[in-house]
């Protein structure tokens, strides 16, 4: 069983910045994939970043590449989505996922484990 803890939404103005934390606890969490999925209203999840824990390597979709960056700190078993140069159109509640397989998965059908989610409001 593994649990995730979102934390670090909040409410930001247009070309801000917010960092957001993901702590994760369970068995051999170390060997999973790492997930962030956001959710606008009335939109589906879509699919934001990824970072397999073992080899850091990380994935971002083209929609936040050059202004989102995931990374990881093992110490702290924590996985954090930096998020730079918001725009209105990054609001959503920001999930957390966690994928036991080895690759940087962008589907959410192959995340296992997932957090509660996080709120992101950007004010134009």
């Amino acid at each position: 069983q593994v649990q995730l803890v979102e934390s670090g939404g909040g409410l930001v103005q247009a070309g801000g910045s917010l960092r957001l934390s993901c702590a994760a606890s369970g068995r051999a969490i170390s060997t999973y994939t790492m997930g962030w999925f956001r959710q606008a209203p009335g939109k589906e999840r879509e699919f934001v970043a990824a970072i397999m824990w073992t080899s850091g390597r990380t994935y971002s979709a083209d929609s936040v590449k050059g202004r989102f960056s995931i990374s990881r700190d093992n110490a702290k078993n924590t996985v954090y989505l930096q998020m730079n140069s918001l725009k209105p159109e990054d609001a959503a509640v920001y999930f957390c996922a966690a994928s036991p397989g080895a690759g940087l998965y962008t589907g959410e059908q192959l995340y296992r484990y997932w957090g509660q989610g996080t709120q992101v409001t950007v004010s134009s």
